[in-house]
């Protein structure tokens, strides 16, 4: 007799995951890469009004999505500017400057997906900065960003 083991389905429920507090944003992991063999992330970020995002940059190992659930949230691609409303999907892949912002005067929802799961460290490295007291400052974000195969636009 053969034993088949089903897959586990995981369910993240509202209030769970892990919260990762970046200045005016707060990022709730729902899925971290660890329970899909690292293959894919996903993230629900709630960015305060005026908040910037981090300095434009390019991936070169993962690619990038976003769902705008609420709110409006400027993409900037290169020196483009993108404004997606709720219902907009933008897909970064590896090598394609961006960044993104709130610039309303009202809170934005995001989902976030990274393909593989490399770039959840990266927020938690970040979190880590901004906890010892450490300003965010751009040449921060960028070390960090540089220790997951990420590197400034310019």
């Amino acid at each position: 007799m053969t034993d088949i083991t089903e897959p586990a389905v995981v369910l993240v429920r509202p209030g769970e995951g892990e919260t990762i507090l970046l200045g005016t944003t707060r990022m709730r992991v729902l899925e971290d890469g660890s329970r899909t063999g690292h293959r894919l992330a996903v993230a629900e970020s709630v960015l305060a009004p005026h908040t910037d995002g981090p300095p434009q940059h390019r991936h070169a190992e993962h690619d990038e999505g976003f769902y705008v659930l609420s709110g409006t949230i400027r993409f900037t691609v290169g020196d483009q500017h993108h404004d997606a409303p709720a219902g907009t999907f933008v897909l970064v892949p590896p090598g394609a400057p961006h960044t993104f912002a709130n610039r309303t005067d009202h809170p934005a929802v995001l989902l976030s997906t990274f393909t593989p799961d490399l770039y959840v460290q990266y927020f938690r490295d970040l979190a880590e900065v901004l906890a010892s007291g450490r300003p965010m400052t751009r040449e921060a974000n960028v070390e960090t960003m540089s220790r997951y195969a990420t590197g400034p636009a310019q």
